[in-house]
């Protein structure tokens, strides 16, 4: 076990403890059904926490994220991709959503009549409904993933009843030769643009990443989450972040 967590320990700390986790389960399952006897070398409490820092002393640090100015390009070639976690790492970056969100769409929280992806508060980490505005690319993916429905999720996994797994947007990235930026990280990019490029306030930029604003008096004010200014917020990320060839098609297209 100290051999497989110790290089990543340090360096990866949240990796690190969330393989460690995994490990303990599939221990405990196998000690449960007969495979094997004796302690999990896996176990933290009273084991490896005499080992290893305690995994609150380690820095999670930042995802890394791509640049802004890097992300047309990007999803160019990720549309070239023929698979479906190509396509929810594309809405993930479109819709600036976690991709724990993106992973556990269900088909129930889709509005395609006013295209709106209204997430429950029990899948926000900040606990509270979070409505996204689907621009006109992600509602494009949306439907078009709706011809395949198979189930309550939008993005069914190989075993049935189940999501995508929690590592197929990961490692799509993996084999586009892209280890400089994370799937979080385009959350990041979206931020970057909105600050940098865009004209829109902070405020909202910070409510369409589902981010809590000011304290509790201020946000027992803030009774409106903006939905249709953040539409046009999304639109025009969305705009930034198709392809050259795209946009000049889709401009082709408006004056024909």
């Amino acid at each position: 076990m100290l051999s497989v967590l110790k290089p990543i320990w340090t360096t990866k700390a949240e990796t690190a403890s969330r393989v460690r986790g995994r490990i303990e389960k599939v221990l405990d399952a196998a000690k449960a059904r007969g495979f094997r006897g004796g302690d999990n070398p896996a176990r933290w409490r009273g084991h490896l926490d005499h080992l290893l820092p305690r995994p609150s002393k380690l820095s999670r640090g930042h995802h890394a994220a791509m640049p802004y100015q890097e992300v047309a390009t990007f999803v160019a070639k990720l549309r070239t991709r023929e698979a479906i976690a190509a396509l929810a790492l594309e809405l993930c970056i479109l819709t600036a959503a976690r991709s724990g969100e993106i992973l556990g769409m269900r088909w129930s929280e889709i509005n395609l009549d006013n295209n709106i992806w209204t997430v429950p508060a029990n899948r926000m980490k900040a606990g509270r409904e979070h409505r996204v505005p689907l621009s006109s690319r992600a509602t494009a993916i949306v439907r078009h993933l709706e011809t395949m429905k198979i189930g309550e999720f939008v993005f069914p996994g190989q075993a049935r009843g189940k999501p995508l797994s929690n590592m197929s947007m990961e490692m799509m990235l993996r084999r586009m030769k892209v280890n400089e930026a994370t799937v979080h990280g385009f959350r990041s990019s979206f931020r970057d643009w909105a600050g940098n490029v865009s004209n829109f306030p902070r405020e909202l930029i910070e409510t369409a990443l589902a981010h809590v604003i000011g304290d509790k008096a201020e946000q027992a004010y803030r009774r409106s989450d903006a939905l249709e200014k953040r539409r046009i917020l999304m639109e025009d990320w969305a705009a930034y972040s198709t392809p050259q060839e795209d946009r000049a098609q889709g401009s082709r297209r408006s004056t024909t």
